[in-house]
């Protein structure tokens, strides 16, 4: 399967980008093919201003939107890597949804009943985070709950996704270095069972 990776995190240091690595190790040896879009590294406008908005109402998509919903439509699965801040996707990755996931690309609205139907035709997403808070923390706060139903839900289902999981990292900064293997090494399994 070809997969699409967004990805989100400004620090290639990071333990995210090491989640990032052990995965697509995994896909590699599952016999997948990827194509990794760091957003970062890339330096992707993140604001939907009004120009790109009229010119999407018009049918007449900007082409740096345009580049990016091709990547998506040559994928088969799509998969959302970033760390959670204050409850959700760094804004970088949030603007890349508001630009390139554009009515009439990844959904529509049914002229008849109003209600939405997706148009992205994947079979499989993922989302993966890393996050500073324990997962007890996290569970009671709402946290956990809240990215679920906005990136797996609100996002990928609502846009078409056919199956879409979530898995967090909980506590990167705290935990110890047997927990981090363990992450590790989920992540890699993840790559390989996708």
């Amino acid at each position: 399967m070809k997969i699409l990776i967004v990805y989100a995190h400004p620090n290639p240091q990071s333990f995210n980008h090491a989640i990032l690595e052990a995965f697509t190790s995994g896909l590699s040896q599952g016999g997948h093919t990827y194509e990794v879009m760091d957003l970062y590294a890339v330096r992707f406008n993140p604001c939907l201003d009004g120009g790109d908005l009229a010119k999407l109402t018009a049918g007449k998509t900007p082409e740096d939107i345009r580049a990016q919903q091709e990547k998506v439509s040559r994928a088969e699965g799509i998969v959302l890597i970033h760390p959670v801040w204050w409850t959700g996707a760094p804004a970088i990755l949030k603007g890349w949804v508001d630009r390139v996931f554009s009515m009439g690309f990844a959904y529509k609205f049914d002229e008849k009943t109003g209600h939405p139907v997706g148009l992205l035709k994947h079979k499989k997403g993922l989302v993966i985070n890393t996050a500073g808070a324990g997962e007890e923390d996290a569970e009671a706060s709402g946290m956990t709950e809240t990215i679920h139903r906005a990136e797996v839900e609100g996002v990928l289902k609502f846009c078409g996704v056919r199956e879409a999981h979530h898995v967090i990292f909980y506590n990167v900064i705290m935990t110890n270095d047997e927990t981090r293997r363990r992450y590790l090494d989920e992540a890699k399994r993840l790559g390989e069972d996708f």
